[in-house]
């Protein structure tokens, strides 16, 4: 008989060398305190060993036996899941989260309070086995403040509910359950979570509000909000000083009666910021407004937000952003990632950014269908990448509860996020869903009252039946899906008379069901030309504001279209690896900053035999293209501009039929006028393919709370992805981390090409080392060192 396992309670577990693995965290005092509209950067981040499992009663308690519960770091998905086939049934359930951290004697003088940016989809927090919170919804962050707290070891508790709620947007009362909405929503503390000290009086929010930012009185208004514990008999003194590239431009301050305990509004002014440099797409100028408060000589708190100047204005007749009309050009954005659902790390989160912005040269995003990371928008906010941000909701209204929820959401998203230059507009109405008059007029007179500075709108799904601007929404934005699968590609023309949007289009509705790698040559090319045509037609008349195709990257789903569980409308797949679709993105940026030449085909003769044919598309920002075979010219590529007359880069056509039997090396050469300024080779042998094993980034912090992506790829010996490429790699990793996702990639069904996360534990630096194996292409490795928390990582491989 074997012996039964001993029982070990909490104070055992500690006792017995538990704090060690459990990575049990002193409680820092916070110098800047932050409200909910910004996370603080001095608090601790309760990231590195939390201990996890199933519900049960009793598990919030103080002294619950923690044994069978598991170590996790934070951000968390409840489940194991892969790239595709995601189980809602797998997260449908209760979880419990428990944390131990260390209270000082000096802390008890100060206001300890804990701080959850995303917890999917209810959470209960409890203190030492006392209840002292809840939280509804998944999509903005909470705070908890914990008078409780005792000298030594505490424990904080959080119940998380994952199961279907039908009073909590975006879910819908219906019996389907997670498929009744177009994307699923993994449970688990999904987003970083901080615990730290902030004073008995402090600021607990700061919106720093643009004014006149094109006109000779340049300025900027302060909304403070003041919380005191503390009655304070003597005037307090707030200030704000206006700094750009370390230089500080302009100061400003009030001053404010003696308080009682509670909250207080005070308002003010800074002028003199005529010298200050405007935010733009192209220059993303950003500020840094310290505001502080301070009793006589006492400073009391002190918080930095970030701003930055611009006017964006929506016309009848386009948009405009500090007075110059832009053509808005973009995509939507979902957050899921494979294998962790939303619990990626921030560095994660930001490189969509980079990957909209930068290698897809995108102006904007629509955050579908909720508020997205926060680290996501201080990304988009640094690249200059303007963002459509929306409540949670899609496609119904509830109950009155479900709107109770939606409204507290509106205000929730606005404070987070109304310092935020990059966002333009507020979507206060549910995707796709009429709902009431009165609904609508409330959220979108709450809009104006939190921010005046924004206008409201809401992506709807029909043209008829419904208000389309005034006291409910500003602007007219419309998924379009006019064009229909199987027929000429068009799209609704503006409503005279209002600011109008196009929010979504081609998605798998305008063209065939599933867009990916693994597909023949024709659907793949399909989705680029009809991602061309929207925007070319969206260029054609400047009563579009812009347009926002459907959408950036694959996402799991069970509602209608979708395969296996998968949603597959991305230009870039569910692992943020580019499809065909995505050169035409890529070639719509300046050549003088990155010069594209991207096939819109295979140079792959299993498939084609013949190669290409006679009607080839090639993705390029150059003026002229010229081809050759083994290095013997085959003719100059013809610009499609007729066909695409309004787009800055029309792509090319080019004859590239092959006599069977022959499998040439192909070379593009790119001129902008008579200056050579790319050449790409494309290798038609596939017998000196090689495996590659790629990082985004080279150097991570050992903090329990950072990742990368590694791309593993069949590629041609110019390195380029090989989609045809098929076998199974094994993936092996050494060194202090874990490996986001499956050991083993099947190249066959990801079309050549597939990505995993290394994520550092908390502890020492160290060396991460990824070796990927298949049997034909060889052998490759990803190398990525840590630093000590609080180091600065993320050199760029």
């Amino acid at each position: 008989m074997a012996e039964a396992k001993p029982r070990l309670t909490r104070r055992g577990f500690l006792a017995a060398g538990g704090a060690a693995l459990l990575g049990v965290a002193a409680v820092g005092t916070v110098a800047g305190s932050a409200g909910l509209g910004e996370p603080d950067p001095d608090a601790v981040r309760l990231g590195d060993f939390w201990l996890f499992g199933r519900y049960e009663d009793g598990c919030a308690d103080l002294e619950f036996d923690e044994i069978d519960l598991s170590p996790v770091q934070l951000p968390h998905c409840v489940t194991p899941l892969s790239w595709t086939g995601w189980q809602p049934p797998s997260w449908q359930d209760r979880w419990i989260y428990r944390k131990h951290f260390t209270v000082t004697a000096a802390m008890t003088a100060e206001r300890v309070r804990a701080r959850f940016d995303g917890v999917m989809t209810n959470a209960a927090v409890y203190l030492n086995g006392g209840l002292v919170a809840t939280h509804e919804g998944g999509y903005l962050p909470f705070e908890v403040e914990l008078p409780q707290v005792t000298m030594g070891d505490n424990v904080l508790a959080v119940v998380v509910d994952g199961r279907w709620q039908l009073d909590v947007p975006p879910n819908l009362p219906s019996a389907a359950g997670p498929s009744a909405i177009d994307f699923y929503q993994p449970a688990g503390i999904y987003r970083p979570a901080s615990i730290g000290t902030v004073p008995r009086t402090r600021l607990a929010d700061v919106f720093a509000r643009p004014v006149d930012v094109l006109g000779p009185g340049r300025s900027l208004h302060l909304t403070c909000e003041l919380d005191t514990t503390v009655a304070l008999g003597e005037p307090l003194q707030v200030t704000a000083s206006v700094r750009q590239a370390g230089r500080e431009l302009a100061r400003g301050g009030t001053t404010v009666a003696p308080m009682p305990v509670g909250t207080r509004t005070v308002e003010f002014d800074v002028g003199g910021l005529g010298a200050v440099r405007l935010w733009d797409v192209e220059d993303p100028a950003l500020c840094d407004v310290v505001v502080s408060v301070r009793s006589g000589p006492r400073a009391l708190d002190q918080q930095v937000v970030r701003v930055g100047f611009r006017e964006a204005e929506f016309t009848p007749d386009g948009f405009f952003l500090n007075g110059r009309r832009l053509k808005l050009v973009g995509l939507n954005r979902h957050q899921w990632y494979p294998f962790a659902g939303g619990a990626m790390p921030d560095r994660v989160q930001r490189r969509d950014a980079e990957i909209l912005r930068r290698e897809l040269n995108c102006t904007m995003v629509r955050c579908s269908h909720y508020p997205q990371s926060s680290a996501f928008l201080d990304a988009c906010d640094e690249l200059g990448l303007l963002v459509w941000e929306e409540i949670p909701g899609w496609g119904r209204i509830g109950d009155a509860a479900w709107q109770q929820q939606n409204f507290r959401d509106v205000s929730g998203m606005i404070i987070r996020d109304r310092n935020h230059p990059s966002i333009i507009v507020w979507g206060t109405r549910v995707n796709e869903a009429n709902g009431t008059t009165a609904m609508y007029d409330r959220t979108g007179k709450l809009a104006r009252k939190l921010d005046p500075s924004r206008p409201t709108s809401g992506a709807l799904a029909t043209t008829t039946g419904a208000r389309y601007a005034g006291s409910d929404v500003e602007i007219l934005a419309y998924n379009d899906y006019t064009a229909r699968r199987g027929a000429p590609f068009q799209l609704r023309p503006p409503r005279a008379g209002v600011p109008y949007l196009v929010t979504e289009t081609i998605g798998t509705i305008a063209g065939v069901r599933a867009y990916r790698r693994i597909d023949p040559p024709a659907t793949q090319q399909l989705q680029a030309e009809l991602h061309a045509k929207a925007h070319d037609l969206a260029a054609a008349d400047d009563r579009y504001c812009g347009l926002l195709a459907w959408c950036a990257f694959d996402y799991p789903s069970g509602w209608q279209r979708s395969v296996g569980g998968s949603k597959y409308a991305g230009v870039a797949d569910f692992f943020r690896i580019p499809k065909p679709a995505a050169a035409f993105y890529a070639s719509q940026g300046d050549p003088r900053v990155r010069a594209v030449v991207e096939p819109g085909f295979a140079w792959d003769f299993t498939a084609s035999p013949a190669g290409p044919g006679r009607a080839a598309t090639i993705w390029s920002n150059c003026d002229r293209l010229l081809l050759f075979l083994d290095d013997q010219p085959a003719g100059e590529a013809r610009s499609r501009r007729a066909e695409l007359p309004h787009l800055k880069h029309p792509p090319f056509a080019v004859d590239l039929t092959v006599p069977r039997g022959r499998r040439p090396q192909l070379r593009i050469d790119g001129y902008v006028g008579d200056r050579l300024v790319v050449s790409r080779r494309f290798s038609g042998d596939r017998t000196r393919d090689v495996l590659g094993c790629v990082p985004d980034d080279t150097q991570l912090r050992a903090d329990g709370g950072d990742a990368t992506r590694v791309v593993v790829s069949a590629l041609d010996r110019f390195g380029t992805l090989r989609a045809g490429a098929t076998g199974q790699v094994t993936l092996a990793l050494t060194g202090p981390g874990e490996l986001v996702g499956d050991t083993t990639v099947d190249l066959g069904a990801t079309g050549g090409a597939a990505a995993v996360w290394l994520r550092p534990f908390a502890g020492p630096p160290g060396t991460l080392t990824l070796t990927a194996r298949h049997d034909t292409l060889g052998t490759a490795t990803a190398t990525v060192t840590t630093t000590a928390s609080g180091s600065e990582g993320g050199a760029r491989s």
